[in-house]
């Protein structure tokens, strides 16, 4: 739903960043080895995003490439891995050494990912391998034209897609609709969240 975030780098954790978007604080749980390539507190930056929503709240997880971002989608699509086990391997590895992992069958290697035995790394080669035979290239070419799907998206698909969201964060249906009453025609999905998290804010 929200594809990427610009602001500014508020704070560093070791598994997360915090990132002021025009004065809206975001939590983004991110790879280990992103948040140490990022510049200095109170630099402008930019991340992909996942949201990934559950009944017991909303999670952003956000990367520096949208080939680290692919990954992440495909691992957790695998059965038994969470998000939090895709970012400990895209914390041990970078994206192009755990796709060329996975295209050798690389057990052993795999493996030594904390917190992924010898069979899920059997489980992750027997069900990307497929998906990542045409190595880096292969694996974003689902996502690019994802990305073109998304340019042609109505904004009603969009403010659906946030209503969701905001639902799931225990406002009831009138807020959500009120919240989103005048939001900006063609602005983006983050910048739509911002604007009704904002007209909330009060609420919150």
């Amino acid at each position: 739903m929200i594809a990427f975030l610009n602001g500014v780098l508020a704070a560093r954790r070791p598994s997360s960043i915090y990132l002021d978007v025009n004065g809206v604080g975001f939590e983004v749980l991110m790879p280990q080895t992103s948040i140490a390539a990022l510049p200095e507190i109170g630099s402008q930056v930019q991340v992909m995003t996942y949201l990934q929503v559950r009944e017991d709240g909303m999670s952003l997880f956000g990367f520096l490439s949208l080939e680290e971002k692919a990954l992440f989608e495909e691992l957790i699509g695998v059965s038994g891995i969470g998000p939090k086990l895709a970012l400990a391997a895209l914390s041990f590895y970078s994206p192009s050494e755990l796709v060329a992992a996975i295209a050798a069958q690389d057990v052993t290697r795999i493996s030594k990912i904390p917190g992924v035995g010898k069979k899920m790394a059997q489980r992750i080669i027997l069900e990307l391998k497929g998906v990542i035979d045409g190595g880096m290239d292969g694996l974003l070419g689902d996502a690019s034209s994802g990305a073109s799907d998304t340019g042609t998206s109505s904004q009603s698909s969009a403010l659906k897609g946030i209503t969701d969201a905001l639902l799931s964060m225990g406002f009831t249906s009138a807020e959500a609709e009120l919240a989103l009453s005048g939001a900006p025609e063609g602005a983006s999905e983050s910048t739509i969240l911002q604007y009704a998290l904002k007209r909330l804010g009060s609420q919150v």
